[in-house]
Formats: C-alpha cells, structure tokens, sequence
C-alpha cells in the first residue's frame, strides 16, 4: 500500500474542514474528498489540484456540480464553508427535496442532451425547439428569482445577475 505524506498546509486546511463539521479525506497530495453530515442530507465534495495548478472544487451530493478552480486551499475551504452554510439555511425552506429533485433531472437532461448530440444527426428544427425550451427555462428562472424574497445575502449570487 502506498502511503502519500500530506503537507503541514494541508493538514491545517483538513483540520478546519473538520472544526466545520466535515468528514476528510485526503486521498493523495492533489486530491482530496470532503463530506458534510447535515442530518437531512449529506454534502459531499472532491477537489484536485489540476493541471495549471489550480485548485478545481466540485460539490457531488446532493447533486453534481463543478463549481469553479480557485488559485489556492484556502479561496476553496471559504467556498466550502458558504456552500455549507447555504445548504443549512436551505433547510428551513419546505421545498428543500423538490429543489434537490429539480435539480437532479436538469443534470440527468444535460446527459440525455450530450447523448443526442453525440450519437444523433439532429434536425436543425429540432435544435431551434430544444434552444426554445432552454430560454424559457431561464426566463421562468429569472421570474421566480424577481418573485422570490432573498434569504442568503453574504455572498452575490454567481449566474443570477
């Protein structure tokens, strides 16, 4: 079994993912996988040091999401620690599983749509009524969001402008 020795940076940023609730682990040197018990559901994330020395952090439960790569540990614990919080205020909403749900099938959607492109000679009409569907997804977005009364403020919101 190959051991990997984990830097002293690293274990200080292990060890405030663990005062914030998580569960750690580092998998390598570039690689490491947290998890967050919130009792309702679990928040699980990977982050890798990737290629051009960034830091990329993706949340994989309750859904998959990349969410960006950052230039240091530190920028992605802060991210962590918000997402956290976020998905802990997002409990006091009733509509918490239907949102998960939602979001669940949009992700299963991006694969059937990547399965449509890549196996399938798709007619431009049918193109036209996909892109239909999507801008009337986003306008229905953005009109929940107008009728919606904001309830997380310490962080702007990233694609909701």
């Amino acid at each position: 079994m190959k051991k990997y020795i984990i830097s002293t940076e690293a274990a200080q940023h292990a060890m405030k993912l663990t005062q914030m609730g998580a569960n750690v682990k580092q998998v390598s040197g570039k690689l490491c996988y947290v998890s967050f018990d919130l009792g309702y559901m679990t928040l699980e994330y990977v982050y890798n040091i990737n290629a051009k020395g960034k830091y990329f952090l993706e949340r994989i439960k309750p859904y998959p999401l990349p969410i960006k790569a950052y230039d240091n540990e530190d920028d992605v614990i802060d991210i962590i620690e918000i997402d956290v919080e976020q998905f802990r205020n997002a409990a006091n909403s009733s509509h918490v599983s239907e949102f998960i749900t939602i979001s669940n099938k949009l992700h299963e959607t991006i694969k059937k749509f990547e399965d449509l492109f890549l196996y399938y000679n798709v007619p431009a009409e049918q193109i036209s009524l996909l892109l239909k569907e999507v801008d009337e997804m986003n306008d229905t977005i953005m009109e929940t969001k107008a009728n919606s009364k904001r309830v997380y403020t310490k962080k702007e919101p990233e694609t909701l402008k």
